[in-house]
């Protein structure tokens, strides 16, 4: 072996060229955390992402004579952190075995800013001024 390459070579080999081709992949990664509100979704998901330790040679295939020489991975860019459902209780059995059973369930016809009551109702911000109220009091 060489240090230009991980290619066992040997006496059949000779008069035989070496070549390297570089391949570049677009991967993308889409992750799904919950979180309070996007601000700590965002907080939360800019500490995960790729594992570089992970981008090593064990990632390409090698048959055929083909040794892997390098493998590499750099951040180009990313997407805004979207809304996709709310957790809220699941209802299948009626809303009070919900809440006793702690039956929840992923709500995507839920808005983001929907907020559940104390009776475990899901309700527009709008329909529940007083709780803006307790809010601001409690702060």
């Amino acid at each position: 072996m060489s240090e230009l390459t991980e290619q066992y070579i040997n006496k059949e080999d000779l008069g035989k060229n070496l070549y390297r081709k570089k391949t570049y992949y677009t991967l993308c990664i889409e992750q799904d955390c919950l979180a309070k509100n996007q601000e700590e979704a965002d907080t939360k998901l800019s500490d995960c992402g790729i594992d570089y330790s992970k981008i090593n040679k064990d990632l390409a295939e090698e048959k055929n004579g083909v040794e892997t020489y390098m493998t590499d991975a750099n951040y180009t860019d990313s997407d805004k952190t979207e809304y996709v459902a709310k957790v809220v209780y699941d209802d299948y059995d009626g809303l009070e075995n919900a809440i006793e059973n702690g039956d929840v369930e992923l709500d995507t016809y839920a808005l983001e800013n929907d907020i559940i009551t104390a009776d475990g109702k899901v309700v527009d911000k709008e329909e529940s001024p007083l709780d803006d109220l307790k809010v601001a009091l409690n702060q």
